[in-house]
């Protein structure tokens, strides 16, 4: 199947999905139109105030705090889990002693800490970073940690008598086995960053999306928590093309299709 035809089905999904739900909502199939929407608005609704909102200069000032604890968090998470990632897979007596702490702190609702760190850093973008840390943090400290530990013993012993240092035994070996599988857990961490940002917004600020969607559902606006759940796609959508092309580009030491050894 070629790029065009899967772009044309993905959009077919969208279009079949919001008939299904203009349908249900404007007309009587499962019941008082005006009751259903109370509680669904209907597609043109959400589509006419997405683009109010995004017309007005007040939505981006919303956009870029969510951006920046987005990324922020995205930042230090993917970083400390790839750092821990590493020193834990190359030490197994550090593994072991740390391994039930490891699997305590990830089993921990991260709703919980939510008021805690609002606590501890305020209502600013920090709390909502910190947040966003701890869902990063364990997606890409796992995969880094999987990676490291699924290199071949063979290649491992062939390099050695090789004459490679652990220096470079980090760079040739040890680095391109953990970047696959850092760069799959990507795509889910920029996700779940954006998640612990939104999260943290929609418990407690003053600005960015979660507080938008929070300020429309305290009012019982429906139509309003629906089109901050569309930007928030539509914003997810974009950061994810981002990473993935930032993948595509990294990714240089992938041996091409068809190419010679």
């Amino acid at each position: 199947m070629n790029r065009l035809t899967l772009l044309a089905l993905q959009i077919l999904v969208g279009l079949v999905g919001l008939a299904i739900w203009h349908v249900l909502t404007v007309y009587p199939v499962l019941g008082s139109p005006k009751q259903i929407q109370f509680f669904f608005s209907t597609p043109g609704a959400v589509l006419a105030r997405t683009w109010a909102e995004m017309t007005t200069p007040d939505i981006w000032g919303h956009l870029w705090i969510t951006l920046q604890e987005t990324v922020l968090a995205f930042l230090f998470g993917a970083a400390g889990g790839i750092a821990f990632g590493f020193l834990f897979a190359r030490n197994a007596l550090l593994a072991a002693v740390f391994d039930p702490y490891i699997k305590a702190a990830n089993a921990l609702p991260r709703v919980v800490l939510a008021p805690i760190f609002a606590l501890w850093f305020g209502l600013g973008i920090w709390s909502k970073v910190a947040l966003g840390f701890t869902l990063v943090f364990f997606i890409v400290f796992f995969n880094v940690y999987q990676g490291v530990r699924e290199v071949s013993p063979v290649v491992l012993n062939n390099a050695r008598m090789l004459g490679l240092s652990e220096r470079g035994l980090l760079r040739h070996v040890y680095w391109p086995s953990a970047l696959t599988w850092m760069f799959s857990s990507l795509h889910t961490a920029v996700g779940f960053a954006l998640v612990g940002a939104v999260v943290g917004e929609y418990l407690g600020s003053s600005a960015g999306l979660g507080y938008k969607i929070h300020e429309a559902e305290s009012v019982f606006d429906v139509t309003g928590v629906f089109a901050g759940m569309l930007i928030l796609t539509v914003f997810v959508i974009v950061i994810d093309a981002v990473v993935t092309l930032i993948e595509n580009r990294l990714l240089v030491w992938r041996p091409q299709a068809g190419g010679h050894g």
